[in-house]
């Protein structure tokens, strides 16, 4: 969702909470550009003390000894010197601090957002565009408000006060200093909105360059066994391409920026040199005025040459800016219910009541489909691919939300549980198993993190997979990897049942928790199943029949509605389509 609204107003509303320490870098950022202006000031002041000796500016105070004279500068020089040293570590140190704590604080608030956006989101947008706005993006404003911020902010303060003393000093003078500079700000504003695009665009390019890494690193498996490394160097090869041309489009605009500025603000500071000099012939300005106009007029504008930089920075934060407050904007579809759970007071009864559900933009998976599990029990689902067995263990977590219909859970509808609840009461082993990379035991206890390493052994054990844990290089402070690619895919399976068996919740799913591993594993996690699913409600989905033949009962899907269901003998003596795919499994049936 993009939003059409000014990201420096939007980024402004998000730094609310930031605003005392803003006010202190902007005070900072001032104080030091009033100190940095003050030498030339000084020097004109030096100028005419030399020059005019009793008659100086300073004499007419009353100190009419021109060593002394000299010596007050030197004093006030000094102080001036400190106090702008001072003031530029205090903002140097603000803005980075804020910077810093901005870019924190919204990748968080960013990345905790995603986590709640439903499943339907991922599926339409890739990691690595996301990961360009959680990194790139965000790193991208904490660039502008390092730098950017404070050049804005002197750029300002140099205006008003070099521009009021000139005005105070030498009004007849002062409009061809400040005449170039409606011009510049004029071209700067010009320079923005056309900037504006070329920039969106870079981001988008650098998006869909990330999104190309991200998908080929985690398919560099496929790639190898493929050989199509040569395939996919030249499609990143279009992308980065595509990037640079976008960047050297920003680039070729932008740089012509500055020359451009130079050119104005020469107009100005050669008619302040040309023009005043006359005037100081004429007697008609002071010699120190004159040095002090010469020098503030290049303080004045030559600053500007470097607002398209600023601006260029500016530009860039902005169109991050936005890709990120988007994102905080996405609107949230699922939303936790207010009734709170506890494990030890669920009973684990199931029902799904006249249910539909479709993807997005897609025919209905799930139609009018009504199911009950009782408490305790161990049912299975069976069916071809496609026929939303899986889809029911989404339904159920609500990673998705169903169009029609209502599940719930002991009687109370589960869109009225609170969502961490009704999850943390279910322990799914899904067929896609994720393991992080770290050690064997912090996989086992992921979500657990109070659970000792007896109870982690525990769990192993039950899910047979403590034998080949021991025979692992470093036992269970073995590092598995990445996705736990160091391990088989029979391995990462076990561990991902001895992960659920030591949450130990009311209600255990398997969906498809024996699909990689052998014979003999198979047998040895089907020995443990009583153990496993005792005084819990299980639903296990599988291909796979042998694994869930003594389940209580077993539900046949097709086209998302249940065409049969029965114990397995049941369903064999009716000679329909369970006992088709037993036959075809046992080799019966060729």
């Amino acid at each position: 969702m993009k939003s059409t609204k000014n990201p420096l107003i939007r980024l402004s509303r998000y730094g609310k909470k930031y605003r005392a320490l803003i006010w202190q870098a902007v005070i900072c950022s001032v104080l030091n550009k009033i100190f940095d202006l003050a030498p030339p000031v000084l020097i004109g002041a030096a100028i005419d003390v030399v020059v005019q000796r009793e008659n100086s500016i300073i004499g007419r105070l009353g100190i009419t000894d021109t060593f002394q004279q000299l010596l007050v500068l030197c004093l006030i020089s000094a102080m001036v010197w400190m106090f702008e040293s001072v003031f530029e570590y205090a903002y140097a140190r603000l803005w980075r601090n804020l910077a810093q704590s901005i870019q924190h604080n919204l990748r968080l608030a960013a990345y905790s957002h995603v986590q709640d956006l439903e499943l339907a989101y991922f599926e339409e947008r890739s990691t690595g565009s996301l990961l360009s706005i959680l990194n790139d993006d965000i790193n991208q404003l904490e660039r502008f408000l390092d730098v950017g911020a404070n050049e804005i902010l002197q750029v300002l303060t140099t205006l008003v006060l070099v521009g009021g003393m000139f005005f105070v000093l030498t009004p007849g003078v002062a409009w061809m200093a400040i005449l170039p500079i409606p011009f510049i700000f004029w071209g700067s504003i010009t320079f923005q909105q056309k900037l504006a695009p070329y920039y969106a665009e870079v981001r988008e390019k650098v998006s869909l360059l990330n999104s190309r890494l991200a998908n080929n690193l985690s398919g560099i498996t496929t790639i190898k066994s493929f050989t199509t490394e040569a395939y996919e160097i030249a499609r990143l090869r279009l992308e980065s391409e595509a990037y640079r041309q976008s960047n050297r489009r920003a680039i070729a605009f932008s740089a012509a920026f500055i020359p451009l500025i130079r050119m104005i603000i020469l107009a100005g500071f050669t008619a302040i040199l040309l023009y005043g000099g006359l005037e100081v012939v004429e007697g008609k300005i002071e010699v120190g005025i004159y040095s002090t106009l010469v020098f503030m007029t290049q303080r004045l504008l030559w600053p500007l040459t470097r607002l398209g930089q600023t601006l260029d920075l500016y530009q860039r934060a902005m169109s991050s800016t936005n890709r990120v407050l988007d994102l905080l904007d996405t609107p949230i579809a699922i939303h936790s219910g207010n009734l709170s759970l506890s494990n030890n007071i669920i009973d684990g009864e199931i029902k799904l009541d006249n249910i539909t559900f479709a993807y997005h933009e897609r025919q209905p998976i799930i139609k009018n489909l009504t199911l009950n599990i009782p408490s305790g029990n161990t049912i299975a689902i069976v069916g071809a691919t496609g026929s939303g067995k899986s889809t029911l263990v989404k339904l159920l977590l609500r990673f998705y939300e169903l169009q029609a219909g209502r599940i719930t859970l002991d009687g109370v509808d589960i869109r009225d549980i609170n969502l961490t609840d009704l999850r943390q009461s279910i322990g799914l082993v899904s067929q896609d198993i994720f393991l992080f990379h770290g050690t064997v035991q912090e996989n086992i206890a992921y979500g657990m993190d109070d659970a000792s390493e007896e109870e982690v052994i525990t769990a192993a054990k039950i899910a047979e997979a403590h034998n080949f844990i021991c025979h692992l290089p470093q036992g269970y402070e073995t590092i598995v990897g990445e996705r736990g690619q160091k391990l088989s895919g029979g391995q990462r399976q076990r561990i991902a049942i001895a992960r659920a068996v030591l949450k130990n919740p009311p209600i255990l799913v398997l969906d498809e928790a024996t699909s990689a591993v052998d014979n003999e594993t198979e047998a040895a996690i089907a020995r443990s199943l009583e153990k496993i699913t005792h005084n819990r409600t299980t639903i296990a989905i599988a291909h796979r029949l042998s694994t869930i033949r003594h389940a209580d009962c077993i539900y046949v899907l097709e086209y998302g509605q249940i065409v049969e269901q029965g114990s397995h003998e049941e369903l064999l003596a009716h000679q329909r389509v369970y006992a088709n795919l037993w036959q075809v499994q046992t080799g019966i049936k060729k």
